[in-house]
């Protein structure tokens, strides 16, 4: 009985579920008439100008049957490559919210733009786009238009290029150097128009984003140049020996699975605010950093610090202030501290620094350096009322070390929390060593 409910149950989610989708996609329902009329008026411009270019090639250069052919391949391979990596990938995407998302999908549609005439090139983005909507996240339909659209852009700029430098040749491009040339422009092309357009989206949509999290990081530009030569020879396998792109598409699929799990590690071992070491990883490296300290019989020191009335920041300036300054304190400590040290968040406004092979003595050094060089620090924050410099930040220390204060990471985390609020307590803005503990009295035979 129990299981026949259930599948009610579950039926009716469905239905529930299965409304709400088809109902995302009513005009009236979509979130961006709701946005800034500078928002709505750039997204509706990037979806027209799309739309207006796909009308404009319809007919333009005759389509063979080999083309369709190569169109069904890079279909079939782009469908296969999103299939493989889903589960990473929609983590990715739902992570990368508000900054340029990045992915290997440019390969495929890069590929097509090279070899396939744009009638064909632009239905190969809207099915590749298409599987992705369905089978990796289900974002509201305007944004999804929006997104091919900037592809369709890209696509067309990098044609413009190729027809510029090889107009016998298109599509297609011209053997021998000309033809490296020739890739090489409608790859700048294609990929200067399609980040353009989504940086400009993120920052009309965000402006109180720092500009830099709008741009994304240069690591994942480089995977963006990666896709773009894997299209290249995917082009060049389709021309000249079609049935290596299988073979291609193995090597890829386990190229891009490797890729995306180290990205993923690091993600899941980063702070996102702040790019330091997450509390997680920090307590993982501890640990490992204390055993070798037992190991060696080396000294081991934890800093704590807890930024002093931080809340008044927030209140103040509002939290996008708040962020930018923890991202200032995070550049100012990793400036300050070793190679071999690590820093960590622990949330809020606490952070946490590893300094391995470390004395008592220049742990306290440490804390102190630290302090000085936050109580110096004069940060370039963005406000409602506009751009603003802060000055004026301490913090209070707590400092531990091993063997010293305690023989297990709990024992050394304890002590150098407590002492960083005994530094509260005493006014703030000053260091506090933890005691030394007195080693346990060895219990007499009976």
């Amino acid at each position: 009985m129990s299981s026949i409910r259930h599948w009610r149950l579950r039926r009716r989610h469905r239905r529930r579920t299965d409304t709400a989708r088809l109902g995302a996609w009513r005009l009236s329902r979509w979130g961006l008439w709701s946005a800034p009329t500078v928002v709505v008026g750039y997204v509706l411009a990037v979806d027209l100008s799309a739309f207006v270019l796909l009308i404009a090639t319809v007919g333009a250069i005759d389509i063979r049957v080999q083309d369709w052919i190569w169109l069904g391949m890079l279909a079939v391979g782009s469908a296969v490559h999103v299939e493989a990596a889903r589960g990473i990938e929609r983590l990715r995407e739902v992570a990368a919210e508000g900054v340029p998302y990045v992915n290997l999908k440019g390969m495929w549609t890069f590929a097509g733009v090279l070899v396939l005439p744009p009638p064909l090139a632009f239905a190969l983005i809207a099915l590749t786009y298409t599987h992705s909507w369905f089978r990796l996240r289900r974002v509201t339909p305007y944004r999804w238009f929006f997104s091919a659209a900037t592809i369709v852009l890209a696509g067309a700029a990098a044609a413009v290029s190729l027809v510029a430098l090889s107009p016998d040749t298109y599509p297609g491009y011209p053997p021998g150097p000309l033809g490296l040339v020739a890739v090489t422009v409608a790859g700048l092309a294609y990929w200067f128009v399609n980040y353009a357009l989504v940086v400009g989206a993120v920052l009309l949509s965000n402006p109180d984003s720092a500009a830099q999290k709008a741009l994304g990081r240069l690591s994942d530009q480089l995977i963006v140049a990666g896709s773009l030569g894997l299209g290249v020879a995917t082009a060049s396998l389709l021309r000249h020996e079609p049935w290596t792109v299988v073979v291609l598409l193995l090597t890829i699929l386990g190229l891009h699975r490797a890729l995306l799990v180290g990205q993923f590690q690091t993600a899941a071992r980063t702070d996102p605010q702040t790019g330091l070491a997450n509390s997680v990883f920090w307590h993982e490296m501890a640990g490992k950093e204390l055993a070798r300290a037992a190991r060696t019989q080396t000294s081991l020191g934890i800093v704590f610090l807890d930024l002093d009335h931080f809340k008044t920041v927030n209140d103040t300036h509002g939290h996008p202030a708040g962020d930018q300054v923890l991202k200032a304190i995070a550049d100012e400590l990793r400036r300050e501290v070793r190679t071999d040290d690590l820093v960590g968040r622990f949330g809020g406004e606490e952070f946490a620094v590893l300094l391995p092979t470390t004395d008592p003595k220049d742990t306290t050094a440490t804390g102190e350096r630290i302090r000085h060089r936050i109580e110096a620090l004069t940060v370039t924050i963005t406000t409602p009322r506009g751009q603003t410099t802060l000055d004026g930040l301490t913090c209070s220390v707590g400092t531990a070390t091993y063997p010293t204060c305690g023989t297990t990471l709990e024992e050394l985390i304890l002590a150098a929390d407590t002492a960083t609020y005994v530094a509260k307590q005493a006014g703030r803005n000053r260091v506090v060593t933890a005691p030394a503990t007195e080693p346990a009295e060895d219990t007499p035979d009976k």
